[in-house]
C-alpha cells in the first residue's frame, strides 16, 4: 500500500533569464513502513523532493499524494494541520529552541495542535532513544548527537505517518551517525512509520531498505538499489 507517490512532479525556479529545473518529471512510490534513502550530489534536487513531498513547498506542477490526499490541492491553513498530524520531520540542524528542555522541544508541536501529549508514549520514546536522564536538560547541555535524538524524539511524538529527514547525520561523526541511523530504523519498525531520509553519503543510504538516486532534478533509471545484506552489516 502506497503512503506517499508523485506523479510528474515539476519544480522550476525563475533566476532572471534563466529556467532552473530543480524536479523534472518525478514519479515516486513510497509503501507504508518503508524506509527509503533517496541520494544525490548537491544541486540533484533531492531537498527539493523532500521539501514536496512534505508539503513545506508547492509543486510548479504535478502532484503529491500523502495518505491518499492530495496534498498540492489543500489551502495553507490545510496544510498545516495535515503536516502537523501526519508529517514528523528531523533536520540536520536540529532546530531546536535553546530555551526549552528535552521534553518541552518534544511536546512542543503537539502543543502547538492544541493536544495533550500522550505522556507514556513520550517516555516510551525517551527511554528507547536514551533520553530519559536528559528529559529536563537544555539543548545547550547536550551532544551533537542527544541532539538529533531530541529531534528524532520530536518528529516521533505526534505519531506521524511519515518522518522526513533531511541529512539527518550531517553534522555527526560516523559513529554517532551510524548509531542515530540504527535507532532511527528501531522506532520506525516500533510505531509502524514510513522513513524517507535524504542524504549525499553512500554509507548512511545503505542502511535504508531502498535507494534512489537523483540527477538533475530526476530519478536514475537502473539505480534503484534494494540495499538488502548490506544495511546489515553497516547495523550498528
Amino acid at each position: 500500500m502506497n503512503i506517499l507517490a508523485t506523479e510528474n512532479l515539476k519544480k522550476i525556479y525563475d533566476m532572471g533569464e534563466v529556467q532552473v529545473k530543480a524536479l523534472d518529471g518525478i514519479n515516486l512510490s513510497v509503501q507504508k513502513g518503508e524506509f527509503l534513502a533517496v541520494v544525490g550530489t548537491s544541486g540533484s534536487g533531492k531537498s527539493t523532493l523532500l521539501h514536496m513531498l512534505g508539503g513545506l513547498d508547492a509543486p510548479t506542477s504535478g502532484k503529491v499524494v500523502v495518505d491518499n490526499q492530495d496534498i498540492s490541492k489543500m489551502t495553507k491553513d490545510e496544510l498545516t494541520i495535515f503536516r502537523r498530524r501526519k508529517i514528523g520531520f528531523v533536520f540536520q540542524n536540529y532546530n531546536l529552541l535553546p530555551l526549552m528542555n528535552v521534553y518541552e522541544n518534544i511536546i512542543l508541536p503537539i502543543k502547538l495542535d492544541g493536544i495533550s501529549p500522550d505522556r507514556g508514549y513520550v517516555e516510551q520514546i525517551l527511554t528507547m532513544l536514551g533520553l530519559k536522564e536528559k528529559k529536563y536538560a537544555m539543548p545547550s547541555q547536550l551532544s551533537g548527537g542527544q541532539q538529533q535524538r531530541v529531534a528524532l524524539a520530536r518528529a516521533l511524538a505526534s505519531k506521524p505517518a511519515i518522518i522526513l529527514a533531511d541529512e539527518p547525520t550531517g553534522n555527526l561523526d560516523s559513529r554517532t551517525s551510524q548509531d542515530v541511523l540504527g535507532l532511527m530504523k528501531t522506532t520506525g519498525r516500533q510505531f509502524g512509520q514510513t522513513i524517507v531520509m535524504i542524504t549525499h553519503n553512500e554509507e548512511i543510504a545503505q542502511m535504508a531498505g531502498r535507494i534512489i538516486r537523483l540527477e538533475d532534478g530526476k530519478i536514475c533509471k537502473g539505480k534503484e538499489d534494494y540495499a538488502g545484506s548490506k544495511e546489515q552489516k553497516s547495523n550498528p
